[in-house]
């Protein structure tokens, strides 16, 4: 009933000869009839149930036998039942999905012998309750295909969380495919999401294919969903619902098969129509600003350094205690994008044992909020406010004081301010604008 070749299969006469089978072949389904010599179906389903084996089986069973399949199905857990003779095609789905399952059910074990010993999920580190916690969502929501809305400031890792749902999902095997709605010219995003046929706008010298496309049986991550146009909303939501794409210039749908992901910095507000948000935001996972969770430092600063050491051949053994003590004192409002970076520049600089106070940014790192901290009242604050002070001021200042500290980079600078590239490539093109008009002609 199965194509030679399509699986590994192993088979058994009786109940007692699969039992022995299975003691050394890890099946991912079984496939059980009813009735048979020395050990039944049943007898076979309810020794495996007593040793904690969790093979998801199908039951066969012939005419007239529904009840008794039916009892198999509820009391002894097995997967599901076919009545013979067996149509083919049913088969092969109905296994494909039994495979698919135990699959999902073994990741879950694996994950949470990994969350209970380590505190580790893949790349996401935490054993406080903020990070159990959202390591608990993603158990639930990555076995299934609901649409989740990934929220958080901007650096604290929402991409690593739609990488982790991914990882632990039935399509851990298919394509991630990302693409960040802010930094797309907005006549470029529907080619980008649909794709285009050769010819279709000046430019398009053959067809292409788009991320929906391009994460068949795999997962699409919509980052920074707030900036999606608001004229390319309507069309995402009837893909999302249709799932079918048509490409520009196209005279065809096209049927999709990918899970949607989508991410915010922002509070979505009316940037995002109601509808649409509903459609996305089936579960959500809001995720914590590094200085709510700072507990977890020394735990993320460890795995940071391993993957550093393999990075750029350094030999970190570790933070001396008075580092993790100013890493501690630090706001983090770049999250955990920025100590990334102050970890990185500190292996480097070190490049062996462990990292010292000598070897952070600054000799007084740490002991203030930081070089991108929030305005205060005082003299001590970066922005010093004063009642009635115009916010352009303020923004202003603020703009040039992260464009300073990070060199001119304009797409590290957005993500320190919390604001897509888009954004603050606007803001700087209004304060330039404004300052023609102020400065008199000569």
């Amino acid at each position: 009933m199965l194509p030679e070749g399509d699986f590994d299969t192993r088979l058994a006469a009786d109940g007692q000869e699969a039992l022995e089978c299975l003691a050394d072949f890890n099946a991912d389904v079984l496939v059980t009839d009813l009735l048979m010599p020395r050990m039944d179906g049943f007898e076979l389903l309810r020794r495996l149930q007593e040793r904690g084996d969790l093979t998801p089986a199908i039951a066969l069973t012939g005419f007239g036998s529904i009840e008794k399949a039916l009892s198999a199905v509820h009391d002894l857990k097995a997967f599901w039942f076919l009545e013979k003779p067996v149509e083919p095609r049913a088969f092969r789905i109905l296994v494909e999905r039994a495979i698919l399952h135990n699959r999902s059910l073994r990741k879950t074990d694996e994950l949470r012998r990994d969350l209970s010993i380590r505190g580790v999920l893949g790349d996401l580190v935490g054993s406080s309750a903020a990070m159990q916690q959202i390591f608990s969502v993603i158990r639930q929501v990555a076995p299934t295909s609901a649409p989740v809305l990934i929220r958080g400031e901007s650096g604290t890792g929402k991409e690593l969380v739609a990488r982790e749902i991914h990882r632990c999902s039935p399509r851990a095997d298919g394509p991630f495919v990302a693409i960040n709605a802010a930094a797309l010219p907005e006549t470029l995003v529907e080619s980008e999401l649909f794709g285009h046929e050769k010819g279709a706008f000046t430019g398009a010298l053959e067809r292409s294919a788009g991320c929906f496309e391009q994460a068949e049986g795999g997962t699409l991550l919509l980052d920074e969903i707030g900036e999606m146009p608001v004229s390319m909303q309507p069309k995402l939501l009837r893909v999302l619902e249709d799932l079918r794409v048509r490409r520009l210039g196209g005279k065809r749908e096209i049927p999709v098969d990918a899970r949607v992901l989508a991410a915010t910095s922002q509070d979505l507000g009316t940037h995002l129509r109601e509808e649409l948000y509903y459609r996305l935001s089936v579960f959500q996972i809001v995720l914590p600003p590094l200085r709510e969770h700072k507990e977890d430092i020394p735990a993320i600063a460890e795995v940071m350094l391993q993957n550093m050491n393999k990075k750029h051949g350094t030999r970190i053994t570790g933070v001396d205690s008075d580092v993790l003590e100013v890493l501690h004192r630090y706001d983090w409002p770049g999250n955990v994008r920025e100590l990334r970076n102050v970890l990185e520049r500190a292996a480097i600089v070190a490049g062996e044992g462990a990292i010292r106070l000598a070897n952070l940014p600054s000799p007084g790192f740490g002991e203030s909020p930081g070089p991108y901290a929030r305005p205060s009242a005082g003299p001590d604050g970066p922005v010093i406010l004063q009642p009635g002070q115009p916010l352009t001021q303020i923004e202003e200042a603020y703009i040039k004081l992260t464009l300073d500290h990070v060199r001119g980079n304009r797409k590290q600078a957005a993500d320190m301010l919390g604001i897509s590239l888009r954004t603050l490539q606007n803001r700087i093109a209004a304060q330039r604008e404004e300052e023609k008009t102020a400065t008199p002609d000569s």
